[in-house]
């Protein structure tokens, strides 16, 4: 990843806007980690349709067109096919990273269409694990998401409460937090288990399903905003286990950041969870098979009393300086690639990478 001190420093157009406080802290995490490795800048649209840049690093498509009526979305998808044109002519790569392998909810036609030609224009992949699917393996490089561990470090953690079930992060449709609240509801009274619903829900009618069913249970404790950052660590601190319900999961942000913030988490299985597992410590990454259940929710937190985890996971595969070295690496590669200077291909940044 050295660079010769005589070639310009590389400049990377990111697809996010300027980050505000409710931006997700992976992405300017991301972003502060580049700056000492290159001259980062965040999404315009004039920087993006006439700025000077070598890489457009595309995260979700569909967050770059979506906006409030249907006419401004379409605007807004026009300006981003002619970016995306741009971004892969002249000298310029884009590099997008697979953060999940399907969108999560259906997406407007325009968008699904835009994100194609997004697909088709792509140079390089970034995969957060080495299971995700990507077309051509050899154009591709796999970097671990952050830890969030420095992010929080100046909020005091809270004492952990006995029975306190938290899940927190972006309420939406495909996270199953209804089932967690109906699996709490059906616990007896004497299993002492309480829960904490913590985060924004995406929309209306995905607050309204959240509200139906905790049904008034004090068990129950629903905060559906933005929680900022001091709320979010008392929040998590306090659990004793935090569990994400997820009825389809691939990578998680949330699942990480309580491991940063040393509290276990109850995860549905799969290979990417045993990966994980795997990497931190299986006593930190708690896994049940669906549907989850008052008798899963009572079973896990007996077994992680009977077999509690010290200390804290281990996360060095996640720190932001190789996470970092990881994407400029993908930046190049993309970049001679797309030049003919050969390829980068399959390498994995972490734990062990130079």
């Amino acid at each position: 990843m050295t660079r010769d001190r005589s070639t310009p420093r590389l400049r990377v157009l990111q697809s996010f806007r300027e980050p505000r406080t409710t931006t997700n802290p992976y992405l300017v995490q991301l972003r502060d980690s580049l700056e000492p490795h290159a001259d980062v800048a965040t999404f315009r649209w004039p920087r993006a349709l006439a700025g000077r840049y070598d890489v457009l690093h595309v995260h979700w498509p569909e967050v770059v067109v979506d906006r409030g009526t249907r006419v401004r979305r379409w605007a807004a998808t026009v300006a981003f096919a002619v970016v995306v044109l741009r971004a892969s002519t002249g000298g310029r790569v884009l590099v997008r990273t697979v953060h999940n392998v399907a969108p999560h909810e259906r997406p407007h036609r325009a968008t699904a269409a835009v994100t194609r030609w997004c697909d088709r224009r792509t140079a390089w992949r970034i995969r957060l694990n080495d299971r995700t699917p990507v077309p051509d393996a050899t154009r591709a490089s796999t970097v671990p998401h952050g830890d969030y561990a420095a992010w929080f470090t100046a909020y005091p953690p809270a004492a952990a409460v006995p029975g306190r079930l938290v899940s927190v992060g972006l309420v939406r449709a495909y996270k199953g937090v209804e089932d967690l609240v109906a699996a709490v509801r059906a616990t007896p009274a004497d299993a002492g288990l309480d829960l904490v619903v913590a985060g924004r829900a995406a929309t209306p009618a995905v607050a309204d399903g959240v509200r139906a069913a905790a049904g008034g249970d004090p068990r129950v404790r629903l905060d559906l905003r933005h929680v900022d950052d001091e709320e979010l660590v008392a929040e998590v601190t306090a659990a004793e286990l935090v569990v994400l319900p997820y009825r389809t999961m691939h990578n998680s942000g949330a699942a990480l950041l309580a491991l940063s913030l040393g509290r276990p988490v109850l995860v549905p299985d799969g290979d990417v969870v045993a990966d994980l597992a795997a990497e931190v410590g299986p006593a930190w990454v708690r896994r049940f098979t669906p549907p989850l259940t008052a008798d899963v929710l009572r079973r896990e937190v007996a077994a992680l009393r009977a077999d509690a985890p010290t200390g804290f996971p281990d996360l060095r595969a996640r720190r932001w300086d190789a996470v970092a070295k990881g994407h400029v690496s993908a930046y190049e590669a993309a970049l001679a690639a797309a030049r003919g200077r050969g390829t980068r291909g399959g390498a994995t940044w972490g734990r062990g990478t130079p």
